[in-house]
């Protein structure tokens, strides 16, 4: 690799990783997909690209590390139009989800009861005509009875489990901005600490989220399958759980860097970006707590 001044803008040298990752994304969309239409090899795809993936990020950042020396100022604002631009491209994804939440809920059910083009007695309440479904079941309604079945469910607890997540969410955001406080004081112990801690909150999120997961559908009958209401939970509080499971990857691949010394309290652009992701997917999290789980 040559050699580069601090008054030179980096070009980095041409790279495979952008396409093998693409290769491992499909293989992860592809093996889930295939996995929740009943194929037996979608579990083994998904795992296989997952891993793909991780590896395939660990080296890409190590690649990115090496040439951090090489990168002047020019290139750190670089780094953050990109980061500002692609989470920018996360809040429009999820607006694409809250979007359509709003659609079925204020439009599409209140249409939909109007015109009763579903059955007889359809009613424009949320969730998704649950509480009706239970009442065909249990009169054994003939021509009701398949739809009652697909209906029929208990809501999760919001007082429960996603409230804890919540609280352990905003919880992270805290000891993120502790340990970010930190790096800028210099103080490396507190810093190491205060990120390990975070990282730690993120991973007991996703064990509490996947408790709640297996509860669903195990004891509430919640499911992709149980209308609307199920797809649209499950779409959005699982998006949103592989998005803490990147953040928390991103956060524990800069608290190696600073258990080895990287980083100074000038230059740490990484540790910024890896923030910033982590304060908009908690923010996220407030929005899918309102809307999901209370209203």
């Amino acid at each position: 690799m040559a050699s580069h001044t601090q008054d030179q803008y980096f070009v980095p040298d041409s790279s495979v990783y952008p396409f093998l990752c693409s290769i491992a994304l499909f293989c992860i969309a592809m093996g889930g997909a295939s996995y929740l239409n009943g194929y037996s090899w979608g579990p083994n795809l998904m795992t296989a690209g997952l891993l793909a993936m991780a590896v395939m990020l660990f080296i890409w950042f190590r690649t990115v590390i090496l040439e951090s020396p090489d990168y002047n100022m020019d290139v750190d604002k670089s780094f953050r139009m990109g980061m500002a631009w692609f989470i920018f491209s996360e809040v429009m994804f999820f607006a694409a989800f809250f979007g359509a939440l709003y659609y079925i809920r204020m439009l599409a059910i209140p249409w939909l009861a109007d015109t009763e083009i579903l059955w007889p007695g359809f009613e424009a309440t949320w969730p998704s005509a649950g509480p009706l479904g239970a009442e065909l079941l249990a009169k054994g309604t003939p021509d009701t009875t398949a739809i009652a079945e697909g209906t029929k469910y208990s809501l999760v607890d919001p007082w429960h489990l996603p409230l804890y997540n919540t609280l352990i969410l905003l919880a992270s955001s805290v000891t993120l901005t502790i340990a970010h406080h930190a790096l800028r004081a210099n103080n490396r112990k507190q810093l190491i600490i205060w990120l390990a801690i975070t990282v730690a909150l993120g991973v007991w999120f996703l064990f509490l989220q996947a408790e709640e997961y297996i509860e669903a559908y195990n004891h509430l009958g919640l499911t992709l399958g149980t209308g609307v209401y199920g797809s649209t939970f499950f779409m959005l509080t699982g998006f949103h759980g592989f998005h803490v499971t990147l953040g928390a990857f991103i956060l524990f691949v800069v608290l190696l860097r600073c258990m080895r010394g990287h980083f100074t309290p000038e230059r740490h652009f990484v540790f910024e970006a890896g923030a910033w992701y982590w304060h908009f997917v908690d923010t996220v999290w407030v929005g899918l707590f309102i809307f999901v789980y209370v209203l």
